[in-house]
């Protein structure tokens, strides 16, 4: 067949963020995104505050190649950032202001951000660490009715926003792994846009009411700055959708966004959901309309059952940093509690395979485990400035999760440990995950995490870390829980060396920035009192 030379007039469109607002701009005018309590905008409102953010960082020396960091809330203002700056060509850099200030310097300082918006909260943080700035960077506090629309309302909303290569770079974070130095991702336009095509795919393609649709409102519940918010912000800007932001994590200001907004549609790590199910108003609150989604963690079942008793339809999905983050998500059209709290089916354009140490794939038979290896057109390259960890992470040419995990025969994923985590103990190998499952089922547990504590006789031997509920009896919790344990190993479902020696109780588990369990520093902090007392 002859090739056919395109017209002199033809377009060729790069895959670039500014293509996500075609749509939306043009038939989702009216409709609204609402931040915390008190703010309201029309589409066409957003739009032209994005063209007035771009001319307002022209204005300060912003363009192409240049990086600006974002240190916010959940609002508005971070939405507009997340167009706004990648649009005209510069670095969107999501500054994690969770992060201890030595590790949040050190983000700054690899990052090189020419320019930061800092809400005001943040600011005697900035004067913390400002003498250690290793460049001139230019900032710009900002706040709810401080500085910020007075920083942009003076610039006009007409901007013309370029086209450029797709694979230049949007966006810049830092993983908050509990290992080393905090590591620098980063994402192209294209890999971006394509991502958000693969959310759109993988969370909509759900018969009625079921996954992520035009019909929902949005409201996110994972920070803006924790891998771009997992993209559903850029998702559900581009389908047009009523979305919520609330600000400052406040479960009485969530549970009133739900009532008055109708949010139906959330995504979360386990301890915020647990945050809005502890809350006195949460009973008061019609949840049935409310889907949500729980990644970062394994979903416990205990919290899968408060959630069922409140009406919410709870799924899980499965990704990290280094893939943008999307991989896998539960059938969101499922009743069935057990296939909701799986890992999941890989989703569109998603190569994921289970694999041994030399990269041989184990059988699909939901027994044999390996590590989960992957490929995608919008994972990460590398790492930002780490050529030695991103040839690691991308070892025999598929990105490495570190995670480890079986597929059943029917292609669903799912996730037993992470690498570091997995217990080995008198020759067997023990899913902390699986111990925390069934723990998790008994009364009087909160909140409970499986490490392994070193043993010279049987190489580890598993320990539990709990919290306690409310009014709850030490002993009698640990008598249940030992005895729920011993149940699944008479029934053959537990190794015999599954069982802990020993439970410890705390007042609260030690979390990373994001949410997630750091069972780095549990180890630190319980290992050594363990020692102490030995």
């Amino acid at each position: 067949m002859t090739f056919i030379p395109p017209p002199d007039q033809e377009h060729h469109s790069p895959l670039l963020i500014k293509q996500l607002l075609i749509r939306s701009s043009l038939v989702s005018t009216k409709q609204e995104i609402i931040s915390g309590s008190d703010t309201r905008l029309t589409y066409a409102e957003f739009n032209a505050r994005i063209g007035r953010l771009a001319n307002t960082l022209s204005s300060a020396g912003i363009c192409e190649g240049k990086r600006v960091g974002v240190m916010d809330w959940d609002t508005h203002r971070y939405l507009e950032c997340f167009f706004a700056i990648p649009m005209m060509g510069a670095v969107l850099h999501t500054i994690n202001v969770r992060l201890s200030p030595k590790q949040i310097l050190y983000t700054i300082n690899h990052g090189q951000p020419d320019l930061i918006i800092v809400h005001q909260e943040f600011m005697p943080l900035i004067d913390e660490i400002q003498s250690g700035f290793e460049r001139d960077i230019t900032i710009i506090p900002i706040g709810d009715g401080v500085g910020y629309e007075d920083w942009v309302s003076g610039a006009t909303a007409n901007y013309d926003f370029p086209d450029f290569d797709e694979n230049q770079p949007a966006t810049l974070f830092y993983t908050t792994g509990t290992t080393g130095k905090p590591k620098g991702v980063s994402y192209s336009h294209r890999q971006l846009l394509l991502h958000t095509l693969g959310v759109v795919a993988g969370f909509g393609a759900y018969p009625g009411n079921s996954g992520f649709h035009r019909g929902d409102v949005y409201m996110p519940l994972t920070p803006l700055f924790h891998v771009h918010g997992w993209g559903f912000p850029y998702a559900a800007t581009m389908l047009g959708l009523r979305q919520v932001y609330p600000g400052r994590y406040s479960p009485d200001l969530i549970l009133k966004l739900i009532a008055s907004e109708g949010v139906t549609f959330s995504h979360c790590v386990p301890t915020i959901l647990s945050m809005v199910l502890d809350h006195p108003d949460c009973t008061q609150v019609d949840l049935s309309q409310w889907k949500v989604i729980i990644g970062g963690s394994a979903l416990p079942r205990s919290l899968q059952d408060r959630a069922e008793a409140m009406g919410i339809s709870l799924h899980a999905a499965y990704g990290m940093s280094e893939t943008c983050p999307f991989l896998t998500v539960a059938d969101l059209s499922s009743s069935d509690p057990e296939i909701r709290a799986q890992t999941g089916f890989p989703g569109p354009l998603v190569d994921l395979r289970v694999v041994t140490p030399d990269m041989r794939d184990v059988p699909h038979d939901a027994a044999t485990t390996g590590e989960v290896v992957v490929r995608a057109p919008w994972l990460a390259q590398g790492y930002f400035g780490n050529l030695e960890a991103s040839d690691a992470l991308w070892s025999g040419g598929y990105l490495h999760t570190g995670d480890v995990g079986y597929i059943r025969e029917n292609g669903s994923l799912q996730i037993t440990d992470r690498l570091k985590d997995v217990i080995k103990t008198g020759g067997e190998w023990i899913s902390s995950l699986e111990l925390e499952n069934i723990a998790s089922t008994c009364i009087g547990i909160k909140e409970v995490a499986a490490i392994g504590r070193p043993d010279t006789k049987w190489g580890e031997r598993p320990v539990l870390v709990a919290q306690l509920a409310e009014d709850s009896d030490p002993d009698l919790v640990r008598k249940n829980v030992l005895e729920e344990i011993q149940s699944h190993v008479d029934s053959g479902a537990l190794s015999k060396w599954a069982v802990p020696d020993t439970i410890i109780f705390v007042n609260q588990l030690p979390k990373t920035s994001v949410g997630k369990l750091d069972k780095k520093a549990m180890r630190q902090d319980i290992l050594s009192r363990l020692n102490t007392n030995t």
